[in-house]
């Protein structure tokens, strides 16, 4: 199955995920957002100030390269020979079903944070879908929920959290997904001050990846 045929009710049904609203690691990630420096803070006011006047007509390419892929650049996540982002990169597991029948969900993410320098070896951060504002097509949350499945797979450890992030527009959702169950935040808009809080977060993800790889 391809990540971009991938829909949160299929998830839930195919392999006994469960949403939860009381997301204690969500909520432990979300709440430990590193604040920014002076430096930081000025980048950020400048990516906003490009992604009001534009996301209304950016393609996702344009909202890719103008605004996700300087957001991401904040945090420095290249530490050699350790973990890396990386774009478009194929990754794939077979995952047993509620039946135990095994079923290959595969694809590649608009990002990944993985082990690894110069190719990704396990993942434990994806991101999906630079989706303009306007007429989304699928399933966002689906489609990242998929490839974490895929990651929480190749750690071969189901207690260990694995995260996610997924933009429509101007608004960024984080997630995580710990055993069989999952949550995602309330939307946080890039076009506001939460700017910062979105940064900040990414940052914060930096810290904690780096305690599994070093």
């Amino acid at each position: 199955m391809d990540f971009n045929s991938c829909t949160q009710e299929y998830l839930e049904d195919t392999f006994d995920l469960e949403p939860i609203f009381v997301p204690s690691a969500l909520n432990d990630w979300l709440n430990a957002a590193t604040p920014l420096n002076d430096q930081e803070r000025y980048e950020a006011d400048e990516l906003r100030e490009m992604l009001i006047l534009n996301v209304g007509h950016w393609n996702e390419q344009e909202l890719s390269l103008h605004f996700i892929g300087p957001v991401f650049s904040m945090p420095k996540f290249t530490i050699v020979k350790k973990m890396n982002l990386f774009a478009q990169r194929y990754i794939s597991a077979t995952v047993p079903d509620v039946t135990n029948t095994p079923i290959v969900l595969s694809g590649k993410p608009d990002g990944i944070l993985a082990s690894g320098f110069r190719s990704p070896d396990t993942p434990f951060f994806c991101f999906q879908e630079y989706k303009r504002e306007k007429d989304p097509n699928g399933d966002p949350a689906g489609q990242c929920l998929a490839a974490m499945l895929v990651g929480q797979t190749l750690n071969n450890n189901t207690d260990e959290v694995i995260y996610g992030c997924y933009v429509v527009g101007e608004n960024w959702r984080f997630m995580v997904l710990t055993g069989k169950q999952y949550a995602i935040s309330p939307a946080f808009s890039a076009a506001t001050d939460e700017v910062y809080f979105i940064i900040g977060v990414l940052k914060q993800l930096k810290q904690l990846i780096m305690k599994r790889v070093l």
